[in-house]
């Protein structure tokens, strides 16, 4: 069984910046590739960031491109996602997830998925 645990999130003004963290629960975490996702309410649950096991590639969603970075450390088992420039409609509790296999935008690539942490951004 792997748990992931978020931190990180919280109530901030729109121009602001947030780290979030990741923390997995074993050591074969450095052999998988990671990614985020958030959901706003009443949306569904979308794709932000990923990274490959490597932290030599990484994807974003065209929305947070430019303004969000993903990245990792295998040595603490963590992944992290780094905001700046925070809109309103960045607003979501923010999930890790672990990917198993394929696409690494598509939910069903993942298989294990942490709790999620509340990001919340006022104008």
């Amino acid at each position: 069984q792997v748990q992931l645990v978020e931190s990180g999130g919280g109530l901030v003004q729109a121009g602001d910046s947030l780290r979030l963290s990741c923390a997995a629960s074993r050591r074969t975490f450095s052999s998988y590739g990671m990614g985020w996702f958030r959901q706003a309410p009443g949306n569904e649950r979308e794709f932000v960031a990923a990274i490959s096991w490597t932290g030599g590639t990484t994807y974003y969603a065209d929305s947070v491109k430019g303004r969000f970075t993903i990245s990792r450390d295998n040595a603490k088992n963590s992944v992290y996602l780094q905001m700046n420039s925070l809109k309103p409609g960045d607003t979501a509790v923010y999930y890790c997830a672990r990917r198993r296999a394929g696409d690494y935008a598509l939910i069903s690539s993942y298989d294990y998925w942490g709790q999620g942490t509340q990001v919340s951004v006022s104008s």
